[in-house]
């Protein structure tokens, strides 16, 4: 794991590169633990259902592993994926090149490889207080470099004072998005905490997207030991709003304790509100690195598959 930490933070400006190392190390981690369930020759096969082609049967595979499992072909594509990325500028938080966002492009980058992979389509939707950019859901190769190359020009144009709304940008996707697709949001939903009509807009947003058949992981990208921990110094510090620019002097221990449980009531009641929605919701912590990302997409698109 520590590894695929140290390729995230020098791997700026070779997207492809990283996302490549980072699946395959992945992969090469399923052979050799007891996460058994998933097929991991991606590209070729996929389980046989009852009424599919006899002709495409495996017998080779099949003598190996005593499963029935069907060759897959270019023109096959078994799932639609959209990756909605918060590139609001409280995203660029803690530090310039390992940040909210630059985690949030990395693990993009590497799941649209491992798609790929299995050629399954993928979208992508970039958004700040409007859709920023929006793309159709394809399986090409060309269409994988235009995306790793509009990521990378994210990674090198940091955006200041941009400001997030979240929930207008869910429902614009939701109007955008024309067949049944896997929703994949990567942000920090600060947004939402403002206020708890935030959070409702929030969720009607989310609900929309349900309403019109798709399937949804929220990964709620944390700098878990400072945004979540407030893991300061004892001392005075000044904090910055990102997105306004607003300043406030403070010393950490004396709102230590009640930012903690600000900020641990919030987070059990979206995790609630998701559950009783049926929505993936994932925290995603910088620090952890990527494969938590990977296992959790994989356990839901076999809940999909």
């Amino acid at each position: 794991m520590q590894a695929v930490n140290d390729e995230q933070e020098t791997s700026f400006g070779n997207l492809e590169l990283l996302a490549s190392q980072v699946v395959e190390g992945f992969i090469t981690g399923l052979h050799k633990s007891p996460f058994h369930g998933f097929s991991v020759e991606f590209a070729e096969h996929r389980q046989y259902n009852n009424g599919d082609n006899v002709k495409n049967i495996d017998w080779k595979l099949y003598a190996k592993t005593d499963k029935l499992y069907s060759k897959r072909f270019e023109e096959e594509t078994n799932l639609r994926c959209q990756f909605v990325v918060d590139v609001s500028s409280s995203m660029y938080f803690p530090e310039a090149q390992n940040n909210k966002l630059t985690f949030s492009i990395q693990a993009a980058a590497a799941l649209m490889y491992l798609l790929k992979k299995q050629r399954d389509a993928f979208g992508l939707s970039l958004f700040s207080d409007e859709i920023l950019l929006n793309t159709p859901a394809k399986s090409t190769t060309v269409h994988q470099k235009f995306l790793f190359t509009k990521l990378e020009e994210l990674l090198n144009t940091p955006k200041v004072n941009a400001q997030t709304n979240l929930s207008e940008s869910l429902h614009q996707v939701a109007d955008l998005i024309h067949k049944r697709s896997l929703v994949v949001v990567f942000s920090d939903l600060f947004n939402t905490q403002s206020s708890p009509e935030q959070t409702d807009q929030f969720f009607d947003a989310l609900q929309h997207l349900k309403f019109n058949k798709h399937e949804i992981v929220v990964f709620n990208v944390v700098d878990q030991s400072k945004e979540v921990n407030f893991e300061f110094e004892n001392r005075p510090h000044q904090f910055i709003d990102m997105e306004t620019g607003d300043t406030i002097k403070v010393h950490t221990n004396q709102v230590k304790d009640n930012y903690k449980d600000a900020i641990t009531t919030y987070r059990q009641q979206i995790a609630l509100k998701c559950a009783q929605y049926k929505i993936d919701l994932i925290d995603a912590d910088i620090k952890a690195g990527f494969y938590p990302i990977l296992q959790a997409y994989l356990i839901k698109r076999q809940k999909i598959g």
